[in-house]
């Protein structure tokens, strides 16, 4: 889920970054550095940026044991800074929507920066995904190859209340596995927390065309529909007879044109782009969804701890110039992104997405399985 109108660089953005000397490996910013890390373990292999705390590449083999890039990306972290699609990257304060860019905690009115039409989008113009992360440990190989970068989110940073401390942790936890640990404490004030990993994946290869022949399962009987803006009703609809039912493996694109993803310059856009109810205990670890590419023989089996999943079929991509001179175009990917229910902090009704200092802290883990 990734729509948003095309940022314009501000000019403390381009004070803190100097644009031109990007390289795609690391630059000066102040006194701050960003770098791409690579996390290694024999074939399996994973780059991230601490610019939005970002996964630039995942590569393992395919069923004949080439070796394949399978997430969308830059080539440049200049890139990365310009880019609207929020390839790859961790989103928050509050990813997803909020509605109409406000909401009320404890009696008082907060308003947010409104990116998405009258909506807030990942945090707004400026969210988690828009700023520099400080690495806090990084090991490049060995048994547990891993980084961790921390962010400290001032009070009123985008409107939202308090200040807030953000780590993750990007792991190769064992044998083409890929683990991520969020977590976040409210430091002064509550606030409503909801990060999540916005990575695109296509299996057969970062640019080998559209992901509508991949087969898609999500652990989900139940949907939460949205408005023409794509905010939730409040509801909680079964899947079952709709186009939302991916309970049993299905191909991407075999209901794809009766789903309606939004609009685009006044024309419909179909495709998935919908928060799914994820079935069993809402903050347990359990499977949330796999996905299989026939061609390559790759295979992604998501687990999580979230109540939700966004489901995104890469609607709004358009001849998007990738990394290795690739262009990447509608349905190029999809992506997985566990997560409190989007509109939480306006919906009592949904699971609370409210972390208060001294309580028990925000809490999200995400472990990718892959085969081949």
């Amino acid at each position: 889920m990734a729509r948003a109108p095309l940022l314009l660089l501000l000019p403390f953005l381009l004070a803190a970054l100097c644009v031109a000397s990007l390289t795609p490996g690391a630059i000066a910013a102040g006194r701050k550095t960003v770098g791409v890390y690579e996390l290694r373990k024999g074939d399996f292999s994973a780059k991230v940026t601490n610019w939005g705390a970002t996964v630039t590449s995942v590569v393992f083999p395919d069923s004949k044991g080439n070796l394949g890039d399978v997430v969308l990306g830059y080539d440049t972290i200049a890139e990365y800074v310009n880019g609207s699609s929020y390839f790859g990257a961790l989103v928050g304060r509050v990813a997803n929507r909020v509605a109409k860019a406000r909401f009320v905690l404890d009696g008082k009115v907060y308003h947010l920066y409104a990116n998405d039409g009258k909506n807030a989008l990942h945090g707004g113009h400026r969210g988690f995904s828009k700023v520099i992360w400080t690495v806090k440990e990084y090991v490049s190989g060995g048994d547990s190859p891993h980084i961790t970068l921390y962010y400290h989110s001032f009070d009123g940073e985008q409107g939202f209340p308090g200040a807030l401390d953000v780590y993750v942790t990007y792991e190769l936890s064992s044998p083409y596995v890929l683990s991520v640990r969020m977590n976040a404490t409210a430091l002064d004030k509550a606030t409503p927390v909801n990060l999540a990993q916005h990575t695109y994946w296509n299996l057969g290869g970062h640019g080998s065309g559209d992901v509508l022949g991949n087969t898609v399962q999500l652990l989900a009987s139940r949907y939460t529909p949205v408005d023409a803006t794509l905010i939730p009703t409040g509801q909680l609809a079964p899947v079952a007879g709709t186009p939302y039912d991916l309970r049993a493996p299905t191909a991407v694109g075999e209901h794809l044109r009766q789903v309606v993803g939004g609009s685009s310059g006044g024309s419909t856009v179909y495709g998935y782009d919908m928060n799914y109810v994820v079935d069993g205990d809402a903050r347990a670890l359990r499977k949330v969804a796999a996905v299989r590419d026939g061609a390559s023989g790759r295979a992604l089996e998501l687990w999580a701890d979230q109540p939700g999943v966004q489901f995104y079929t890469g609607n709004f991509l358009k001849d998007v110039k990738g990394k290795g001179g690739e262009t990447y175009g509608q349905y190029a990917a999809l992506c997985l992104e566990t997560q409190g229910f989007p509109d939480a902090v306006n919906h009592p009704e949904f699971p609370s997405q409210i972390v208060r200092p001294g309580e028990a802290a925000y809490k999200h883990d995400m472990v990718f399985k892959f085969s081949f």
